[in-house]
């Protein structure tokens, strides 16, 4: 075996491990719950709106974090059109899906964009119900772990990269 099919191998025996989990009633409806939330970055620019209507003083900042979450998830789903890696086929998924491409998870790519660009606003709570929103994805079946992992990092990077932006009107 290479390196890749190792890679591979690794992917698919730690999706199992988390879709067993699955078998759980509760464990499944909260990784659906999740999963339907998190559709299109639903979740996540539902929050970002939330802030800027509750947080006047930093609306601005927002505004620019929802776009940034928005602009990560768009460029996301760009990647999957190019690479596209089919959904997991051993597994059962516990959801339908949108799309049939997997990689980047772009249900990660908008929840860790949001846990960058509302965590640095305060938003303490985003981060770790992020975190959930992308284990969930392995637990319904619908990525590899890599999926998830590259579509945190696109998103953490997307937000990264525009935090100097979205900050620029901190006092508007």
């Amino acid at each position: 075996m290479d390196d890749m099919d190792d890679m591979d191998h690794m992917d698919r025996r730690i999706l199992s491990v988390f879709r067993a989990y699955g078998s759980d009633p509760r464990v499944a409806g909260a990784a659906r719950a999740l999963s339907w939330a998190g559709e299109h970055g639903a979740l996540w620019l539902a929050a970002g709106l939330a802030g800027a209507a509750v947080n006047g003083a930093r609306r601005g900042a927002w505004l620019r974090g929802t776009a940034l979450t928005a602009g990560a998830h768009l460029v996301s789903m760009g990647v999957k059109r190019v690479v596209r890696r089919p959904r997991p086929a051993h597994v059962e998924p516990l959801v339908r899906t949108a799309g049939r491409h997997s990689f980047p998870s772009s249900h990660a790519t908008s929840a860790a964009a949001a846990a960058v660009a509302y965590g640095a606003l305060g938003a303490h709570a985003i981060p770790p119900l992020a975190a959930a929103m992308c284990l969930s994805r392995l637990v319904v079946g619908v990525h590899y772990p890599s999926d998830v992992a590259a579509g945190a990092a696109l998103g953490a990077l997307t937000a990264r990269i525009g935090s100097r932006w979205m900050a620029g009107g901190a006092h508007d």
